[in-house]
């Protein structure tokens, strides 16, 4: 009965009706709001690797606020949250898990480390939050399963290949020594380190390790020094690698030191007040002093604008990078932004042009940038990029 009343309704009584009825409107994504899109980060800014979180902290913030003076991106501002988490997993999850609760941040950027981005992984991935740029280079967020991950930078892999090419070729070295963090991140390097070896038939003849977020580098330098090395492959951070080659000179073992890019360049020079004497630090973004290079130009203004007091590096212009690859992405894919629209953006148009440096990804590819730079402490502690080792 009831159903025939209504349909014997006249028209204009059934709209009139219809307005009546409540509108629920389409849910925005989580971190977009009318005028802005929220971002979060996880990093150490303090403790023994504060600098590094400090430095893709100052480069996101620099893009971002670089592109909001602008006009943002579709009108709205890019905004980040940042929480410290030491450098330690445990906290790293306590602040992802605030971030996508309470925060409801639309993705994750420029996050530091690999323990901390292993610990994380799952949790982001499990809330299908995107993962954007961290500040590693382990392989396992380069697996074609890590759907929700996107790398700027290119490998541990890659950066060990590269010295192991440069030593054994430059120098025909074949003694290497590997002095590494014991956790996810120095054990990545290893690996690298000894397969790199392996592919030339080569070995590694000694190894030293040291427990995260501290300076105690003697057992393991003793360690290596007993293996006669002619160069020591080293993955940690800056505070544990300086010390560990302020003791080597002190105990006579004058050797080729080869860093990774995470070690956090400026910092490690601070650390060894300049005395770079056979130190190297493979690198992972262009040379932050070559303002030819268009995209460095615009980093280097951007910073400038954003604290005048900063001095530019390769930690904060990776984060820039990080920044300015985000605000393209966006603008791609339209004033509607989505998490699944963001990724499969980067899937699908795969090349993007930041002022003239391209980020490439392709088919179960999602890191953008392959190169490495070799660069080596000069005198007065800065950096110079050089082609091949000398002796």
């Amino acid at each position: 009965m009831t159903k025939l009343l209504r349909i014997a309704l006249p028209l204009g009584l059934s709209l009139f009706l219809l307005l009546l009825q409540p509108v629920t409107p389409s849910k925005a994504e989580d971190g977009v709001a009318k005028d802005e899109i929220l971002f979060g980060q996880t990093a150490a800014f303090e403790g023994l690797a504060a600098a590094l979180g400090e430095g893709m902290r100052d480069g996101l913030l620099a893009a971002f606020e670089e592109v909001n003076r602008n006009g943002g991106i579709h009108g709205r501002k890019l905004r980040l949250h940042s929480y410290d988490d030491g450098y330690k997993p445990a906290m790293a999850i306590q602040n992802v898990n605030r971030l996508i609760s309470h925060d409801k941040i639309f993705a994750l950027v420029g996050c530091v480390g690999t323990p901390t981005s292993k610990a994380i992984a799952p949790v982001a991935a499990a809330a299908h939050i995107p993962l954007i740029g961290p500040f590693t280079g382990a392989e396992f967020l380069r697996s074609s399963d890590q759907a929700n991950v996107v790398n700027l930078r290119a490998s541990y892999e890659q950066e060990t290949e590269s010295w192991i090419k440069h030593l054994t070729e430059d120098l025909d070295i074949k003694r290497v020594a590997v002095f590494y963090q014991d956790d996810s991140f120095g054990r990545a390097g290893l690996a690298g380190v000894r397969e790199a070896l392996a592919r030339r038939g080569l070995e590694i003849v000694g190894e030293g390790r040291y427990m995260r977020n501290t300076t105690a580098v003697k057992r393991a330098l003793l360690a290596i020094r007993d293996s006669e090395p002619e160069a020591v492959a080293m993955i940690g951070a800056y505070k544990a690698s300086a010390a560990f080659i302020r003791l080597a000179r002190e105990l006579g073992l004058n050797v080729i030191f080869m860093n990774i890019s995470f070690v956090g360049s400026k910092a490690l020079s601070a650390e060894l007040d300049g005395d770079g004497r056979g130190v190297y630090v493979t690198q992972v973004v262009p040379f932050p002093d070559d303002r030819d290079i268009p995209v460095v130009d615009a980093y280097r203004k951007a910073l400038t604008a954003y604290n005048p007091a900063l001095d530019p590096g390769f930690v904060s212009l990776e984060g820039y990078l990080v920044g300015r690859f985000v605000a393209a992405v966006l603008k791609e894919i339209g004033p509607e932004p989505t998490r699944e629209k963001f990724l499969a953006a980067v899937k699908s148009i795969r090349r993007f042009d930041i002022d003239g440096l391209e980020l490439i990804f392709g088919p179960g590819d999602n890191q953008g940038l392959d190169r490495v730079f070799l660069t080596e402490i000069t005198g007065d502690g800065s950096f110079r990029a050089i082609d091949r080792l000398t002796k």
